[in-house]
């Protein structure tokens, strides 16, 4: 029986905030085709993630707050078995596509697990963890979602239109994942999990943070020059002022008391607007790109 318990688990909601990788590769896809778009936007975003959220919950067994659960109720075993069911989804969808796409799909989720299972446990190591993380999150992501999209094989992850925009979204989510961490301070610890945060401090996390954000824009600003879009450019930095915004006076209360501010209630606000900004952003530079604005006189 599936329990109540183990759907608010897959977290499906929580896929928001890794949709900014699938429109940024939706944007720089030359052939678009409706149907692959929908089967790699299901695959990723009510399959794949989910699963991957149920399997890390039922392994960690938090008490306290997670990404998408203020709450998170107790973890039941129909959790490990449901997690496994929404893979097998995601991988059926994706071989509907292609075998190389799922293949992709197949990969991402070997790591995933990788990162929570106790015998290998990549959470535990501060920079592996936050360089694994970022990287498939962000770099593999793209070019797995980019491969699915155009019906194209395993060759693409080293295609330098594919390489570049690629990186450019893990710069985005190395300058983030420390942030998740940052409420999460004592029960990583008494896991013994020495996530990054842990490693750099409440205060250090941030400044991390910051200079990873700042390299990230320059990133950006640096591409879409290369581009010759520079009205992006000022779209770009318009939409992330009210992120940076929210970060400062995030940061200005942490360090003023960084006990009551390092929360979880923080952490999600920054983690929800910049996931609804960035959302709508690439989802401007999608039209952009394809130049539907223009068919409508914009």
């Amino acid at each position: 029986m599936i329990t109540s318990s183990s759907l608010k688990h897959l977290r499906i909601p929580f896929s928001l905030f890794l949709m900014p990788v699938f429109l940024f590769a939706l944007a720089l896809t030359p052939n678009h085709n409706e149907g692959r778009l929908l089967l790699v936007f299901l695959a990723l975003h009510l399959f794949l993630y989910p699963s991957s959220n149920g399997y890390n919950s039922f392994f960690d067994k938090d008490e306290e707050s997670i990404g998408g659960l203020k709450h998170p109720p107790k973890v039941t075993p129909d959790l490990y078995w449901l997690s496994q069911v929404f893979l097998l989804v995601a991988l059926v969808l994706g071989a509907m596509i292609s075998w190389s796409f799922a293949s992709m799909l197949l990969v991402y989720a070997f790591v995933s697990m990788a990162y929570s299972h106790p015998s290998i446990r990549i959470k535990k190591y501060p920079w592996a963890s936050w360089f694994i993380a970022g990287f498939f999150q962000g770099y593999f992501t793209f070019a797995m979602t980019y491969a699915g999209l155009s019906n194209l094989g395993w060759d693409v992850v080293l295609r330098p239109h594919v390489v570049i925009p690629g990186l450019l979204t893990s710069l985005m989510l190395w300058g983030n994942y420390p942030l998740t961490q940052v409420y999460q301070h004592r029960e990583d610890s008494r896991r013994g999990d020495h996530t990054l945060s842990i490693k750099l401090g409440i205060k250090g996390t941030f400044i991390f943070s910051a200079f990873f954000f700042a390299l990230t824009g320059a990133a950006f600003v640096w591409y879409f020059l290369d581009r010759n879009q520079v009205e992006v450019i000022w779209i770009y930095l318009g939409a992330m002022a009210p992120i940076m915004l929210f970060f400062l006076i995030w940061f200005g209360f942490v360090n003023s008391n960084p006990e009551k501010y390092a929360s979880y209630s923080w952490a999600m606000g920054m983690n929800s607007i910049s996931a609804l900004i960035l959302n709508a952003f690439f989802i401007y530079y999608f039209l952009e790109n394809t130049q539907i604005l223009q068919v409508f006189g914009f």
